[in-house]
């Protein structure tokens, strides 16, 4: 296959090309080899295809209409390696997430009703679900609006997305070893999968204050090595397997936060660090501070309240977690404001 039918969107943070799962190849070698060719892969500056040399540019939505009762469309995400041969589907991502409700309606698979549009999506990567909540004014999508999340220059429309059933979504369960804290290395952790499979760990306790800019900590070669090597002996515990050449899970380390949030973090997905923070991401840092005698919840300021808002904050801003909580204090349901654009629609060429 040498070409494909394809929509370039940016979804929150991110951006990658948007597929109808009938324009890809079936045989999934094919279709990796396909992807890896349209992003220019594997090279560090993807100087022959459309990846932007960055793992959070270089990215991939599947997208198909649903047979599943009350949803609406199916979603695969797939992270293509930006200098390795890899195409994965081991993680989902919340941030492209945000651009499939708008691709879905601009390409048919559902229809505009009123001035805002709910769209059901079912994550294939990890069997959940999320509804996300589009502004159709006139059953038209749009882009243009008033919300403006941190990362994204300007404004636009809202895309509000609500997470339903996220714990244990790749690891089986919230807490995959049992534990809230185990010690890895001497660094004591919590292993957590609400929606993301994280290490979350206190930054001191790696020898670091957890303010550090992005470009510095993707400096510290020591910090990630020791990094490494925490991640590749818990990929086991947290029920993921050997983790040497996958994108899960992510590490996270916390710090108390400086601007009014719950707390900081700095995130490597998993060996580059993170501009900013995943969605689901940011939803498995904010559970981990709700678990009490955990890492987070050392460093973590907690409202009260069973509908907590959590801002998460990160090298370029910040990012607000809500949570519902029961009365045991689980987290119940998780939702998130992020914003899409539509940046191209065309042909793309493996």
């Amino acid at each position: 296959m040498s070409e494909a039918r394809c929509m370039w969107m940016r979804g929150g943070t991110s951006k990658g090309g948007y597929f109808l799962k009938n324009d890809l190849p079936a045989d999934v070698a094919a279709r990796d080899a396909f992807l890896l060719g349209v992003m220019g892969s594997p090279d560090p500056r993807q100087i022959d295809g459309m990846g932007g040399a960055d793992p959070l540019t270089s990215k991939v939505a599947v997208v198909s209409r649903s047979s599943r009762p009350g949803i609406d469309v199916d979603y695969l995400f797939l992270q293509v390696f930006v200098d390795q041969a890899i195409v994965t589907d081991q993680q989902n991502c919340g941030n492209i997430l945000a651009g499939v409700g708008p691709f879905a309606i601009e390409r048919g698979l559902v229809s505009a009703s009123g001035d805002e549009t709910r769209v059901a999506i079912f994550m294939e990567n990890t069997g959940q679900v999320a509804v996300a909540t589009l502004q159709t004014p006139g059953g038209k999508i749009t882009y243009q609006g008033d919300a403006a999340i941190d990362g994204v220059p300007g404004t636009h429309a809202p895309v509000p997305l609500e997470f339903r059933d996220t714990a244990g979504s790749s690891c089986g369960t919230l807490l995959p070893s049992g534990n809230v804290v185990d010690v890895i290395d001497g660094v004591a952790v919590t292993l957590i999968d609400n929606g993301m499979p994280c290490v979350v760990m206190k930054a001191v306790d790696l020898g670091i204050t957890g303010y550090e800019t992005r470009e510095w900590l993707d400096d510290a070669t020591d910090l990630k090595a020791r990094i490494e090597a925490i991640r590749l002996k818990v990929g086991p515990m947290m029920n993921l397997g050997d983790v040497a050449a996958k994108s899960v899970p992510k590490m996270m380390l916390v710090a108390p936060p400086q601007h009014g949030g719950a707390v900081t973090v700095r995130s490597y997905i998993p060996h580059r660090a993170h501009a900013t923070i995943g969605v689901l991401g940011a939803v498995s840092v904010a559970t981990a501070c709700l678990l009490a005698g955990s890492p987070a919840a050392e460093v973590a300021q907690i409202p009260d309240g069973a509908r907590k808002t959590l801002s998460v904050e990160h090298p370029t801003g910040e990012m607000s977690c809500v949570l519902d909580t029961d009365e045991t204090g689980a987290v119940v349901t998780s939702a998130l404001l992020r914003t899409a654009r539509k940046l191209m629609d065309g042909v793309v060429f493996g």
